[in-house]
């Protein structure tokens, strides 16, 4: 199982420490805060994933490469750099308005993959998992800490009891396809003081993974496919605007001023990381793939999507 990013400081970020708990107010003069962010350089190498050295290879490789291989891209970026799925928010907002009335997170574990990628919770409220796969899935979810990772919770995610168990054959596990939500495990999210990131990963498949922000205030938001994010009703003041993705090691925040009803633009330019960022990056080596048979390679369908490396 792959948990070497997450010890070796892959969620290691430089955050401030929580102030004091944050007050609920009506905000009559707020302001707005929008801006687009790009990626800076080429997009980093996906992660790949070996199906048969996984459960369930002709089920969950429905999306795969057409070689035997799951690919994990973290990095959504469109054509023109937009850069997509990240976590925008501010620092330093100790009084503002209530934070949204969405009930409990929650992430799905569909197609063998985690979704969202990236969430946001309250810190030291509940996230709630679920499965709709017709296969086992098991939830184990970190933190860091200055002594390295530490659990938060491991459950399994229960089937739905109208799945069925054992398929005849091989093909019959590839073709099936219904999502149906087995019981939902409701787990706690409370963080170390000063840390806000966590990750959560299936025991069973490797390539299901989710990063999550705890937040302090309700002033976030994820960027959108052209990669712009806007937060409202911001109390006029000065503030840290920070921009996160769990596999940029760098520091990505700015300081901005709000003024009563006025918007302030903060566009943000995020240089793309280098080198090797994970253990079992895609390589252009032809041979790191000899362990999947042509015989395999046929009974993996990518009937869902099939994906570019």
């Amino acid at each position: 199982m792959e948990r070497s990013p997450w010890v070796l400081g892959l969620m290691v970020l430089a955050l401030a420490a929580p102030a004091s708990a944050y007050e609920e107010i009506s905000v009559a003069e707020g302001g707005t805060i929008t801006g687009t962010v790009t990626l800076d350089g080429a997009v980093p190498k996906p992660k790949g994933y070996n199906l048969m050295t996984l459960p369930d290879p002709f089920y969950c490789g429905r999306i795969s490469d057409g070689q035997g291989w799951r690919i994990l891209q973290p990095f959504q970026v469109g054509e023109a750099g937009q850069f997509r799925e990240l976590v925008v928010y501010l620092e330093g907002v100790e009084k503002g308005k209530p934070f949204p009335d969405g009930g409990v997170p929650q992430v799905e574990a569909k197609d063998c993959l985690f979704l969202p990628f990236t969430t946001v919770v309250r810190n030291d409220q509940s996230v709630t998992v679920v499965n709709m796969d017709p296969v086992m899935h098991d939830v184990q979810a970190y933190e860091t800490s200055h002594l390295g990772a530490r659990v938060l919770f491991n459950v399994p995610l229960p089937m739905n009891s109208q799945h069925p168990r054992n398929f005849k054959d091989k093909s019959d596990a590839g073709l099936y396809h219904k999502h149906m939500a087995g019981a939902p495990m409701k787990e706690l999210v409370k963080l170390t003081k000063g840390r806000h990131i966590f990750v959560m990963q299936c025991g069973f498949h490797a390539y299901m993974e989710s990063w999550g922000v705890a937040v302090d205030n309700p002033y976030y938001a994820k960027t959108d496919n052209d990669g712009r994010f806007t937060l409202t009703d911001v109390p006029p003041g000065t503030y840290k605007l920070v921009v996160w993705h769990p596999y940029v090691r760098t520091k990505n925040e700015q300081m901005v001023t709000v003024t009563a009803k006025g918007t302030t633009q903060a566009d943000m330019a995020i240089i793309a990381p280098k080198g090797r960022l994970y253990a079992n990056e895609v390589l252009d080596h032809a041979y790191v793939r000899y362990n999947v048979t042509e015989e395999e390679k046929k009974e993996i369908d990518p009937m869902l999507e099939k994906q570019p490396h």
